[in-house]
Parts: C-alpha cells; sequence; structure tokens
C-alpha cells in the first residue's frame, strides 16, 4: 500500500467515524483524528491483521519457546529498564527506591512468563493449567481456587505461611470447574482471536507488557500496545525485549498522544480496547468527551464505543484495622506494612491505600497512628513525577506550600469526618495523602461489620481492600462466623488480609481487575481480568492471607536499608529457577532484612 492510498484511506475512514456525530451536531475538530497519527496506526496493524492464522495455529510448544525467548530479551534488557525508570522517577542511585523498578518490572513481568510456561505445558499435557493444590469449597459454597504459593517458583520459601486463592462465582461448580479453565485454549474458542488496543499505564512499567502478555497467551488475541505518553521512555525497551512476539506479529508498539489513541479506537481492525488509567479516560472513551454528553448517553445507554471494552481504573483503596489486642510488634509491623502501601511508587499506584478505617474505641489506636506517621516521618520523600500530583494534593489538603523540590510530603489526616469531606471518599486522589476514618461502633465485631459496610457502600472503586486483624480476634469461635460472612461481603476484586493487596498485582498468579458485575455506565474499578496466569473464568475476587509479622523484613517495606541486591537476586531466580539460586536469595534475605 503506498503512502497516498494509506492517507485517502484514513481521509476517508475519518469521515465516515464522523458521520454518526455529526447529526448530533459535533463539529469535525471535535473528533478528527490527525492523518499522520492514522497513518502510523494503520501500518501497525497490517502486520497484527496478518497474522491471525500464525496465532490461532501456534502450539503449546511453539507459545512456550515464544515466552521463554521474552524471558531472555527481558534479562538483557532489565538493567537498562530500571535504569531508565529510575531516571524518569528522580531516584538516584544507591536508593532503596530502585528496588520498587525491579519488583514492578522485570520481576513481575519474568515471574508472570514463568507462570505462564507452566500453565501452558500443562494445558500440553492434559488440557487445562494443574493447579497448585486442592480446590476446597468455602463456608458459603463457591469454590476456593489456590493461586499461590506456587511450588515450581519457590513460593513456599520466599512467601512462608502466605496463601491466596481466588473465590468463584456461583456458577462455577465443581463438576463444571474444567470448563471454566483455558477457556480460549478449547477448540471451540480457538479461532476467535482478534487484536486488541492496549492503553498503557503510565505509572508502573510492568502493567503494560503484562496487560499485553494476558492478552496473548491467555485471550489468544493480538495486541496494539499504545504507551502513556508518562513512559513511553521505555517502549524501546519493551520492543527489544518482546521482539519474538513483535516479529510474528503477535504485538506492535505505538507512541503519541490522545490522536492516536483515538485512531486505534475507531480502526475497524481493533476489536476489542483495554485500559488501564482513569476512569474519566474510560468514560471519555465510552461515553463522550463532555459531562453532558456522558450524562446524556448513559441515561439512554447508547455509548459511543460499540466494541467490548475491559479496564482497570484505580480505587479508593481501603485499609481496616480491624480492633484487638495486639503485642507491640505486631502494631509496628502492620503500621509500616500500611506505610509500605502508602509510600511505594511515590504514592502513584491505584492500589496506595487511600483510608484507613480504626475503631473510634479502640485502646491502641492512637498507638498505632504514632507508629504509621513515625513511620512517614522517617521515609524520605519522592520526586512527584506523575502529571498533576500538586493540584490533586491542594485539592485533598488545602496546603498549596508543600512542594519542596518536586516533592511532596507524606500526609496522613487524622480524625477525617467521613460526611464532612466526601472528597476522600469518593475520588481517588493519586497523591502523597491518606485520610485515617475512626468508625463508631459499640464492639469490635460491630466494627468489622460496618468496616465492611463502609467500603462496599461508602468508598469509590472495586479494586482492593486491606483488613489487619489480630490473631486473639480471629481464634474466638464465637467471631468465626462473622468473619466469613464479612470477607464474603466485602465487594473488591481483591482482599489482603495483614497485608497490601498490591501482593496480589506483583504475584501474578491470581486474576487482577475490580470486583465483577458494575454496569459500563458505573463501572468503578473497571471490568475484565489480567494476568490470571491459572485462566480461570467466573473469578469473582482473590483473598490474599500472610502472618501478622513478617521476617526477615520484606523488601517493600520503605525502612528495609539494602533491597536492591535481594530483588536482582530474586528476578535471577525467576530467570534459572534453582536451588542455587534459591540458597543466594534466602542468604541476602535473611542477611539485610535482618539489619
Amino acid at each position: 500500500m503506498t503512502t497516498e492510498t494509506v492517507v485517502k484511506t484514513a481521509q476517508c475512514e475519518i469521515r465516515s467515524a464522523l458521520n454518526p456525530r455529526r447529526a448530533e451536531g459535533a463539529s469535525v475538530n471535535d473528533v478528527a483524528v490527525h492523518t499522520e497519527a492514522r497513518i502510523t496506526v494503520e501500518q501497525e496493524l497490517s502486520d497484527l491483521l496478518a497474522s491471525h492464522d500464525r496465532l490461532v495455529n501456534a502450539s503449546v510448544r511453539e507459545r512456550v519457546e515464544l515466552a521463554e525467548r521474552c524471558i531472555e530479551g527481558v534479562m538483557q534488557n532489565a538493567t537498562e529498564w530500571v535504569d531508565e525508570s529510575c531516571r524518569a522517577k528522580g531516584i538516584a542511585d544507591g536508593s532503596p527506591c530502585r528496588a520498587e523498578e525491579i519488583l514492578s518490572g522485570p520481576i513481575v513481568t519474568v515471574r508472570f512468563l514463568r507462570l505462564l510456561i507452566q500453565s501452558l505445558e500443562s494445558i500440553g499435557r492434559v488440557g487445562v493449567p494443574t493447579l497448585p493444590s486442592r480446590v476446597r469449597t468455602g463456608t458459603n459454597g463457591q469454590l476456593q481456587i489456590p493461586v499461590m504459593p506456587v511450588k515450581g517458583l519457590f513460593d513456599p520459601i520466599i512467601f512462608i505461611n502466605f496463601r491466596a486463592q481466588t473465590w468463584m462465582q456461583s456458577h462455577v461448580t465443581h463438576e463444571n470447574l474444567h470448563e471454566n479453565l483455558a477457556t480460549s485454549y478449547k477448540d471451540s474458542h480457538r479461532d476467535q482471536s482478534g487484536i486488541a488496543l492496549i492503553l498503557g499505564a503510565g505509572n508502573v512499567s510492568g502493567i503494560p507488557v503484562t496487560d499485553a502478555l494476558s492478552k496473548i497467551f491467555i485471550d489468544n488475541q493480538r495486541v496494539l500496545l499504545k504507551m502513556h505518553p508518562v513512559n513511553e521512555y521505555l517502549g524501546p525497551i519493551f520492543e527489544r525485549s518482546f521482539a519474538p512476539l513483535i516479529e510474528n506479529g503477535f504485538m506492535k508498539i505505538v507512541y503519541g498522544g490522545a490522536d492516536v489513541g483515538a485512531a486505534a479506537i475507531n480502526h475497524d481492525a481493533v476489536d476489542a480496547v483495554h485500559i488501564t488509567g482513569a476512569i474519566e479516560s474510560h468514560d471519555a472513551i465510552v461515553w463522550g468527551q463532555t459531562s453532558d454528553e456522558r450524562e446524556r448517553r448513559k441515561r439512554d445507554n447508547y455509548p459511543i464505543l460499540k466494541k467490548p471494552i475491559s479496564s482497570e481504573l484505580g480505587n479508593v483503596s481501603p485499609w481496616a484495622i480491624v480492633p484487638g489486642k495486639y503485642s507491640t510488634r505486631q502494631l509496628r509491623f502492620q503500621a509500616e506494612n500500611v506505610a509500605a502501601s502508602l509510600v511505594n511508587n511515590a504514592a502513584f499506584n491505584c492500589v496506595g491505600t487511600r483510608v484507613i478505617l480504626t475503631w473510634k474505641h479502640w485502646p491502641q489506636r492512637e498507638q498505632f497512628l504514632a507508629h504509621l506517621q513515625q513511620v512517614l516521618d522517617q521515609t524520605p520523600t519522592r520526586n512527584a513525577y506523575y502529571p498533576g500530583a500538586v493540584e490533586r494534593f491542594f485539592r485533598f489538603t488545602g496546603n498549596s506550600d508543600a512542594q519542596s523540590n518536586g516533592e511532596l510530603p507524606w500526609t496522613l489526616i487524622r480524625d477525617v469526618n467521613a460526611d464532612d469531606s466526601p472528597q476522600f471518599l469518593e475520588e481517588e486522589s493519586f497523591a502523597s495523602v491518606s485520610a485515617e476514618i475512626p468508625l463508631d461502633a459499640s464492639s469490635e465485631q460491630e466494627f468489622l461489620s460496618h468496616a465492611v459496610d463502609f467500603m462496599n457502600d461508602r468508598l469509590w472503586g472495586t479494586l482492593c481492600a486491606a483488613l489487619t486483624v489480630a490473631p486473639s480476634f480471629r481464634r474466638r469461635t464465637a467471631n468465626k462466623q462473622l468473619w466469613d460472612q464479612c470477607l464474603t461481603r466485602l465487594r473488591y476484586g481483591s482482599i489482603g488480609i495483614n497485608h497490601w493487596p498490591g501482593l496480589l498485582f506483583a504475584v501474578v498468579s491470581s486474576p487482577w481487575g475490580g470486583f465483577p458485575g458494575s454496569p459500563l455506565a458505573d463501572v468503578q474499578s473497571g471490568t475484565g481480568w489480567v494476568h490470571n496466569s491459572y485462566m480461570l473464568d467466573g473469578a469473582e475476587k482473590t483473598v490474599l492471607e500472610g502472618p501478622i509479622v513478617v521476617l526477615p523484613k520484606p523488601i517493600w517495606m520503605p525502612t528495609h536499608k539494602d533491597p536492591e541486591p535481594i530483588a536482582w537476586s530474586l528476578l535471577r531466580l525467576y530467570h534459572r529457577p534453582s536451588l542455587w539460586n534459591m540458597n543466594v536469595l534466602t542468604t541476602l534475605a535473611i542477611t539485610k532484612g535482618l539489619t
């Protein structure tokens, strides 16, 4: 196809896309897509279109080999990947924060590829992925699928006494479970491969590539990945790391602003869209650019976008501290645990804790909050690299003079009255500010029930929630039924018990996304799943549980003095799983985690 032909084709398609909106009074300039952007998208999509049969007919063995080659590609580029991420985020050489970029970039990606290989090899042997251990039925009758620990990756040693179970929706039973595993690999679905546009996230480097790998290896779709302008510097690194997928026409990467995104969204060759980003971006794509248009279209159930869209759109992430008798050691560890969720990635995380729920009459409340504030005071501030952070910080705190040298302070606002401060409940701050909201209740048990209602009904989002619970509370027979009922009632896609739900994002074995069932007009944290390396269909949520105190100190804790060597050692283990690499990692973790 000549350049002249491409230009004419793009112009015709632009005019065609405009016709429905012209009838509604929109001007050409409102929705016109730059011809240059259209040509860029057209060129990349042509390769993806040509690879349909190649992906559909790829054997399990060929897919395993592709994943293995991608692991090697990531390892060859991991140092540059981390260095460039740190440079862009203002993380200095030698900073403990460098470990975050290793964990959330190369480590997450290589671990995911290893898990995909395990599932693919199992599909090749028995037709479905092999689950880590026996499936059980919960007290509410739902199947609970074990997704962690993963034995082949030494999880029982790395994550001692951690476990995660994905709760399936009620229609999934022991009898039909195999029908709900790896459905895209079943003969009746294999030819349904299409092209998925991924609008990549700009905050965490592992998100766009694990989203892409999910679509290719789990959903059997080819991927057009549009890099976010904030981290598009990673694009060339991704092109080298995932060259096997790009060369086969299974993935292409494009760059640019909203014009490129619009060109891809509106292209006939794109069958589905996936976005990790803000709810405002999602609604602009689905319902229109202006608030009036969005409201009208939602009311009429007439979206602009006629294609399927999946999404992960953030959360006002809560962490409830269930009252009880905690030892000083337990209280300190949990305070630092919450702090880790506040400061990770300079607070630019959709899973960062935004609301801390405490019992107003809890005798240890002041002690816990003092420990938390102490950790925040001791944690160096970070470069506020994400656009709009200063404005959002001011909107939530009223402090216009907080920024210093491009950094914002860690800010915990205590004793917030939920009725007087709706902004903390209804909008994700996406900045270094969190609110502590004390709830009134007559007992510890009533607090737990009220906290679940508050998280479900008062806070925006359905992505993740956390609860810290004292062992003494869980041991009481009278509390067991209440606890099970509360976990059942929580409407979040990921739930952490005693730990940050961000760990479920990092282990990438469970489905990741919002609680299912939100309508498109009020999609909350989004719809659909990524990661999900056991290829589960019909998931409802995943519950992660770990010890109330962990030793040696985990490398995601903000007070860890030297986590970077441990992070590189963990990456080498996932690159080459072996007892030798496990021994090296264990020695490092103990030596540096006890200092």
